[in-house]
C-alpha cells in the first residue's frame, strides 16, 4: 500500500503561463502524471499554491485525488513537500507535477522495493520520484521549513535504483523542454502508455 504526493504549487516562472495545463497527448501535464500515479498508488495528494484554482480543476473529476492547497508556496517547493506530507499515513512517493514520462512500471518497482528512502537513477544521475517510509512522516513533519528534502534525505539510509527510465530525470521547466518531451513522445521514444 502506497499513497503519493504531487507538488503543483509553483509559480512556473519560466514558461510564462501554468506549464501543468500544457497538453501532452491531449492531457494537461498534471492530469498525466495523476492518471499514472492512479495505477499504482492509493491515494494522491495534490499540493497547488499559485495555480490552485486551475489545479482544482484540472483535476475535479479524478478519483482517489485530494488538491489541497499551501498557503506557503511562495516559500518554495519544501512548503508544498511539508503540506502534503501532513495527509500521510503510510509509505509514499513524492513528484513533483511536470514528470509526465516516468512509466508506470517504474513507479511499481519503486514503489516495491526496499530501504527507507528510495531514489530512481538513470546512467548514475539522481531523479523522481523519491519513495519515503511512512515511519519518516513524523521526523520530516519536525523539520525546519527553511530545510530542504536534500538536507533531511541525506540523514537517512538512502537505496540508490538503477532504472530504465529517463523519465525519472525529465521535468519541463521552460518550453523548450516541453517541447523536448513532446517530441520524445512523436518519435516513439517513449513508452508512454506504459
Amino acid at each position: 500500500m502506497c499513497d503519493a504526493i504531487v507538488l503543483a504549487g509553483g509559480f512556473s516562472s519560466r514558461t510564462y503561463k501554468n506549464k501543468l495545463e500544457l497538453p501532452i497527448n491531449g492531457e494537461p501535464i498534471l492530469r498525466v502524471v495523476v492518471m499514472t500515479l492512479q495505477q499504482c498508488c492509493n491515494n494522491i495528494v495534490v499540493v497547488g499554491g499559485h495555480y490552485y484554482n486551475e489545479v482544482v480543476e484540472m483535476l475535479k473529476d479524478m478519483e482517489r485525488v485530494k488538491v489541497v492547497y499551501n498557503p506557503n508556496y511562495n516559500e518554495g517547493m519544501f512548503s508544498s513537500v511539508l503540506t502534503g506530507v501532513a495527509f500521510m499515513t503510510q509509505d509514499f512517493v513524492l513528484i513533483p507535477g511536470d514528470y509526465p514520462l516516468i512509466h508506470k512500471s517504474t513507479y511499481k518497482t519503486i514503489i516495491d522495493t526496499e530501504g527507507e528512502i528510495v531514489v530512481p537513477t538513470y546512467k548514475g544521475r539522481k531523479g523522481h520520484p523519491i519513495l519515503i517510509r511512512r515511519h519518516l512522516i513524523h521526523p520530516l513533519l519536525l523539520e525546519s521549513p527553511l530545510s530542504n528534502l536534500k538536507k533531511f534525505r541525506d540523514r537517512y539510509q538512502v537505496t540508490y535504483l538503477p532504472v530504465e527510465d529517463e523519465g525519472i530525470l525529465m521535468d519541463i521547466d521552460t518550453i523548450d523542454d516541453y517541447e523536448n518531451i513532446k517530441a520524445q513522445i512523436i518519435e516513439g521514444g517513449y513508452g508512454f502508455e506504459d
